[in-house]
Formats: C-alpha cells, structure tokens, sequence
C-alpha cells in the first residue's frame, strides 16, 4: 500500500509541478552520477589522504584518475543534519534536523517532503534514481527516500544495522539478509546500474560503515590489519589509552577496507560496461572523525578514550563527552572522478563543503536550479576543472547537540583562524590560530594579544550575520 501511494505521488507531483530545464547538455549526453557516502570516516583514513598503513587503492584509483578535493568540510559533524544539508544545500537550523535523529525517541522527526533535494530535480529532469543504503533522515513512512526523489531505495532509514546479517528494507519490506550489508548493498548499486546502464542514472550508495561496529568484516578485510601497530595521530596525549585506540583502530580500518574493496567491484563494472568516461563519481563521507586525535574518539558529539576522564572545563557538559568543532570532525577524505570533464591527477585546495554538491552535481548534468528553490552551496564544477575561480575559503560550521548533552555550537573558519562560540552555555568558546597552530592545540579564547582579539571580534561579527541570515535565533535563547 505504501508503495503505491508513494507512485501515486509521485506522478501527481510530476503533472503539477514544472520540470527543472535542461540546458547544457543533450538527455543522451547526460554524465551517469554515483555518489558514495562513507559513514564516520575520518580524513585520515585513505591512502589518498596520506595515511601509509590504510590500504585504499581504489579510493586512491579515483584520486589518481580524476580530482582530489584537500579541503572539504561538512558543515555539521554529525549524521542526520550533515546529510540533510548534503541533499538540501541548506544548514541542518533551517531544517530543525540538528542532531542525529534517534528514531526510538524521535519517530515523528524527519527531512519534511516540501524540501527540494537536488535527486528529485534529476529524477524531474530524467534521471533514473537508486540509493542503496543509509538514508537516516527520518523512520516514518512520510520521509521517505522515495518521497525525496529516489525511484528505489534499499538499506536502512534509521541510523545503523550490524555489518552482518541485518534486516535491510528490500522492496518495501523488511528482509533479513545473509552476508555483510557492504556487500549486500553493493551487489544492489550493481544490479540497478546494469539495469540503467544506457542512463541517464543516479546512485547514491550511502554505505553504513566505517560506524561502529566495525567487525565483523571478511577475513580479506580484517587479516592485513589484525596484526599491525597502528601509528597513533596524539601519542603524547595526557592519559591517552594507548591500548584501546590502537585495538579500535585496527578494527576501524578493517570496516575502511570493506568499503574499498566493494567500491572497486563498482569501478570493475562500469569499465566492464563501458560507462566509466561519462559517469561521476564522488567519493566522500558523512563528516570526519576522531582516532584518537585530541584524545578522542567519535566526531562532533565525541568522547574521551583516555584511562582517566579529566576535570571537565565547562559546566554542564558530561565528563565523558567532549562536543566539538574541530578539523578532523568536519574534514571529509573526498575524490571525483569523470574522466570526460576532469583531468587525472587535479588537486583542488579551495575550501569546499557539503552544501556545494547540490549545485555542483545539477550543473554537471546540465539541470537549473528552479527560482524558487534556495540553496546555500555554490557548484564547484570550475574548481574540478582546474580553472582560475575567486573562491571564498571561509566556512560556517554548527552543531546543537542533544543526546548526551546540549551544546548550540556556532562556528566560522578561514584558513587562518577558527572561533566556536557555545550559545548554550555563557563561556564556552574556542579559537585557535591555524597559522601556527594547525592541530587545534591551544585555545586562545582569553587571550589579550591584539591581533587575537581583533580576530575573535571579526569572527563573532561574521557568526552572528550568518545565523541572523539563515533565521537561527540561539543566540536569543530561542
């Protein structure tokens, strides 16, 4: 029943509602469009990236054969509000999604239908649409992938499955499979794109891992790191377990390694079908990650993996936890391949976010974005194609955390300084000097130097503008 009334929906909404234009390029000449989302993977953790122990080669494949992108960010560092800004081009305050959605205790809490997605303006314009995996942008039936734009979905609504024989929804019904979920989503994105292989089509294959739990994995993922000794990124840090981070990071990599694996099966079959020159591929996660960098492990909402929890430095805060803004949060590992447009080996150092990708993917398949649609991001098609662009590198970031403690973090980044200001605890506030101080070691909130005040001023004037612009009233209390 469901699914015929999402149909029914659907064909409604295509009699009523405009198609988006197609302007660039012939329907016949349209780029194909994989999207693969990786889920807490750290920048960190790709041989592309520069880790030597990680072994990525076909992540590293797309980096070779297309673009690396060294600077792109998410504007949130957690599930459910990153990956509605990613679908939406807008911040997860404007869509009251600013956490990750606990569908236990937040059943009727989703990406509302009315939001415009850049999938269903492609699907408007012709696209045939797949997303194989994790959405987490709502349980209810209402926010469902096929209400956003997605001709099929398989996977998982909410927020994580076991990485072994979970219950995925598979024709609108829940199924328990057999066999790990990064293959069993993987063998879907296959079959769609051998059914569509003559395109135009779009896949996002949204894998679950590398989120805990990383094992179970195939002995061929798990064996070359079972043994290792990890190189730990903090290894002076005060009371860092050292045990656990280098045991976690073992396991960690091991769930990376499936995800590589998987992808090169998708890399195989678009040569074998001779598809590879004009289909994009994106290559990204949901947000960054902490390995024990800062002495921590986890992303925005992290916790401290340390052998004793030190004196918390703000009231209000749990002991265990440690909200936060910092780089290796927010940094993605990113990659993009289209061998028609962009050429092998280009390196993009401008700072780029998940807000981009709506412009970015609609431009390169040649499909306007409606008037009435507002979107926050800006494409980056010219930077993929190594042309001299003004480009503005500052970066508006936020994160309202709401399980496990309650932050309003509001932050703005340049290449040179970074300011969080916690509006919900007077206080709370961190800023550091990327310049001299590219780790995020040294909060210079109090400081009274000059030059560090001037830029606190200039930083805080910039938060308070975005958040007025974007309607995010915090700050006031509300």
């Amino acid at each position: 029943m469901h699914r015929r009334s999402v149909t029914l929906t659907m064909l409604l909404l295509a009699l009523l509602s405009p198609s988006p234009r197609v302007t660039a390029r012939a329907a016949d000449d349209r780029p194909n469009i994989i999207f693969v989302l990786t889920d807490d993977q750290a920048p960190t953790a790709a041989g592309f990236t520069g880790n030597p122990q990680l072994k990525t080669p076909h992540m590293d494949r797309i980096a070779r054969e297309g673009a690396t992108l060294t600077n792109a960010f998410v504007v949130t560092p957690v599930c459910s509000p990153s990956r509605a800004s990613l679908v939406t081009s807008r911040y997860g305050s404007e869509l009251e999604i600013t956490d990750w959605i606990n569908p236990r205790s937040e059943p009727e809490l989703g990406l509302e239908p009315e939001q415009v997605t850049w999938i269903e303006l492609l699907q408007q314009a012709g696209y045939a649409t797949s997303l194989c995996g994790k959405w987490h942008l709502g349980t209810a039936d209402r926010y469902h992938p096929t209400q956003q734009g997605y001709d099929h979905f398989m996977g998982i609504r909410d927020g994580g499955c076991p990485p072994k024989d979970p219950v995925l929804e598979i024709d609108g019904k829940q199924v328990k499979t057999s066999g790990f979920v990064v293959d069993t989503i993987t063998d879907h994105a296959l079959e769609f794109i051998d059914q569509h292989k003559d395109g135009p089509f779009l896949v996002s294959l949204h894998y679950r891992e590398p989120h805990a739990a990383w094992l179970p994995t195939r002995n061929e993922d798990w064996l070359p790191y079972r043994d290792i000794d990890p190189v730990i990124p903090n290894p002076d840090f005060p009371l860092l377990d050292t045990e656990k981070v280098k045991r976690w990071t073992r396991e960690y990599y091991a769930s990376c390694a499936s995800v590589d694996r998987n992808l090169g099966r998708v890399l195989g079959r678009l040569d074998e079908l001779g598809i590879a020159d004009n289909t994009v591929v994106v290559f990204t996660s949901d947000h960054g990650y902490h390995n024990g960098h800062h002495g921590l492990w986890y992303k925005g909402n992290a916790h401290w993996i340390l052998t004793e929890l030190p004196e918390q430095e703000w009231d209000h805060i749990p002991p265990r936890r440690r909200p936060n803004l910092f780089d290796q949060a927010l940094r993605v590992p990113t990659a993009v391949r289209w061998p028609d447009r962009i050429a092998a080996g280009t390196v993009v150092d401008e700072v780029v976010s998940n807000l981009d990708w709506f412009p970015t993917l609609l431009a390169m398949a040649g499909v306007e974005i409606p008037a009435d649609v507002n979107v926050r991001g800006r494409s980056i098609v010219p930077l993929l194609e190594g042309k001299e662009v003004d480009w503005d590198d500052d970066l508006y970031c936020e994160y309202s955390m709401h399980h496990g403690a309650t932050t309003h973090m509001r932050g703005w980044r340049t290449p040179e300084w970074k300011l969080m200001i916690d509006f919900a605890h007077e206080g709370r506030a961190e800023l550091y000097d990327l310049v001299n101080d590219p780790g995020e070691t040294t909060n210079l909130i109090d400081s009274t130097e000059p030059r560090v005040v001037a830029a606190r001023r200039t930083l805080e004037e910039k938060i308070r503008q975005r958040m007025a612009e974007i309607g995010d009233e915090v700050a006031a209390g509300r």
